[in-house]
């Protein structure tokens, strides 16, 4: 029976049992939206610590790397997928990334009730989280998403922060303040 069955197809089946589980608990669209995005900020503190050390990437020097190495290097390591980053601000700090096929969207059907529901949230929260522990401040919207028939999915991501890392001497530890 389990012959065949892909680590991504149990992520697809346990993330929809989530979120049908925060449909029932919730009657707002909203509040499903908030919580989605809470944990997945919740996961990419913890899971950025285990992209830095299996990834070896050299840090980025701008908005524009950071962008690549998530698509490139994340997406393909931990969702199987490479968005395509495009639509980039004149100023170089906001961009979009393109899902053609959405990985969490494999047995998936939005009741017409949940017409706000956001059901790529988590992965826009997980982006939030994961920037965060490198130090950037930096606003994610989910603008199209192919649970909602749109044809992709669109992230959009604007750097809002940019914070300097301070090393300690005496313990080594990275601490991020306002630049």
């Amino acid at each position: 029976m389990w012959v065949g069955f892909q680590s991504t197809e149990l992520l697809i089946l346990t993330y929809g049992t989530l979120v049908a589980q925060l449909c029932e608990d919730c009657e707002k669209d909203e509040d499903i939206n908030k919580e989605l995005d809470k944990m997945g900020r919740n996961i990419g503190t913890r899971l950025v610590e285990d992209f830095l050390a299996r990834s070896n990437v050299a840090q980025c020097r701008n908005f524009y790397e950071t962008a690549e190495v998530i698509a490139k290097v994340a997406f393909k390591m931990y969702l199987g997928v490479t968005p395509r980053v495009t639509f980039w601000s004149q100023t170089g700090d906001d961009c979009s990334l393109f899902l053609e096929k959405n990985p969490l969207m494999g047995y998936v059907e939005i009741p017409e009730k949940r017409s706000c529901l956001l059901y790529s949230n988590m992965i826009c929260g997980i982006l939030k989280g994961a920037l965060k522990m490198v130090c950037l401040q930096v606003d994610i919207q989910l603008l199209q998403d192919s649970a909602k028939d749109d044809k992709v999915t669109e992230i959009r991501m604007k750097l809002m922060r940019r914070h300097r890392v301070v090393r300690t001497v005496e313990k080594k530890q990275k601490y991020c303040v306002d630049s």
